[in-house]
């Protein structure tokens, strides 16, 4: 993942993902951001909560808000926002990641044209990615936020890719 280093005290993030639609006659592409948000005395235990597929968090710290599941329209077709100012002390981790949802298990991010990944905290960009490096899978993890010794949010880049369905991916996604 490129991007401008870790930077300390983020609050307010946006994770945002985009790809072409698929060719027509085929099925469609649809990519799906998962959050997944860990105890400060568990950070590789399950996590406390999942955000994904139109869902928020609990306490509202965490936002899918826009959704798409073709790929069609402008710009990022998929929006998810983390107010880790926000959250809670208990919680100390969030991971973030991207599956591929339907179709008969197969697509990789390689067989998906135009992926584009974009991590920002206001009009700064944090990180972006193209998913060329987890070509062959089909779910990745993207991003970790991470409390510091200060209570403060840092972000460390996280691509790592798997050959996993989604919920299979939502188990395996915080330990690595």
């Amino acid at each position: 993942m490129s991007g401008s280093g870790v930077r300390k005290s983020l609050a307010k993030v946006e994770v945002a993902l985009k790809w072409d639609p698929s060719p027509a006659g085929s099925p469609a592409n649809d990519l799906d951001i998962v959050a997944a948000v860990y105890a400060a005395d568990g950070l590789y235990d399950a996590p406390v909560h999942l955000v994904h597929f139109g869902r928020r968090s609990p306490d509202g710290t965490i936002t899918l808000n826009r959704d798409s599941r073709t790929g069609l329209g402008f710009g990022f077709d998929e929006v998810m926002t983390l107010e880790l100012d926000r959250m809670s002390d208990a919680l100390a981790r969030v991971v973030v990641g991207v599956v591929i949802q339907g179709g008969d298990g197969t697509k990789t991010f390689g067989d998906i044209a135009g992926t584009a990944l974009r991590i920002r905290e206001g009009h700064t960009d944090l990180g972006s990615d193209d998913f060329a490096s987890v070509a062959t899978a089909s779910a990745a993890t993207v991003v970790e936020f991470a409390r510091d010794a200060s209570g403060g949010w840092t972000l460390r880049p996280a691509v790592h890719g798997f050959t996993a369905d989604p919920e299979e991916f939502t188990r395996l996604m915080g330990a690595v």
